[in-house]
């Protein structure tokens, strides 16, 4: 399937936080950091638009011309972090300071986060409700993958819903170790792809 793809910038933030909010609005992994659907209306954006200002700043955004899907990408070197990773808290600090949800995300995802070797860490991967089960993930997820194998690179990423996870493995990720389940709430899939040799 060929799509009209580019690398989004900062004149398209606007838009592409607008779309990880609504493809996201009802994911499980949201819908336990904000349970309350009124509150998750009015917070949830500011919350995904910290995904999205890490990537746009430190990683890449691959956006479909039409803004109907993106995903956002981070390069992570091999080693442990040097520093305490603040992310979870400043999401936190920026979206919804009483919630302690909104940080724990964050922490639990990042004590489980390979740091053996260096990887492209999939951040998240946004279709438009309206447009999902067109392949549209795929096709903008596949160049990446097909880098990362000439590059010898694995992939990283943590699955928030059993539907993604099916993608995903049909992708070439597998899971890694046992699923993440929030306290009282739902499981994230940790998943690993290794590089494709031909």
């Amino acid at each position: 399937m060929g799509v009209a793809t580019r690398t989004a910038g900062a004149a398209d933030r606007d838009r592409v936080a607008a779309l990880l909010d609504t493809a996201f609005h009802h994911d499980p992994v949201s819908s336990w950091v904000f349970p309350e659907e009124e509150h998750r209306r009015a917070v949830h954006g500011v919350f995904m638009g910290c995904f999205l200002d890490a990537a746009l700043a430190g990683g890449r955004v691959d956006l479909l011309e039409d803004g109907s899907a993106a995903a956002l990408w981070l390069s992570v070197p091999a080693g442990e972090p040097e520093e305490e990773d603040d992310m979870p808290a400043l999401m936190r600090r920026t979206a919804d300071p009483d919630n302690e949800r909104a940080e724990l995300v964050g922490r639990l995802t990042g004590a489980i986060h390979p740091t053996g070797r260096a990887h492209a860490y999939l951040l998240l991967v946004a279709v438009a409700p309206d447009r999902q089960g067109e392949g549209l993930g795929t096709a903008l997820l596949t160049p990446v993958l097909e880098q990362c194998d000439r590059d010898g690179l694995p992939a990283y990423l943590e699955a928030s819903s059993a539907r993604s996870r099916e993608l995903y493995l049909r992708l070439g990720f597998a899971d890694r170790g046992e699923p993440l389940r929030l306290p009282e709430g739902p499981l994230m899939w940790p998943m690993w792809r290794e590089p494709v040799t031909h």
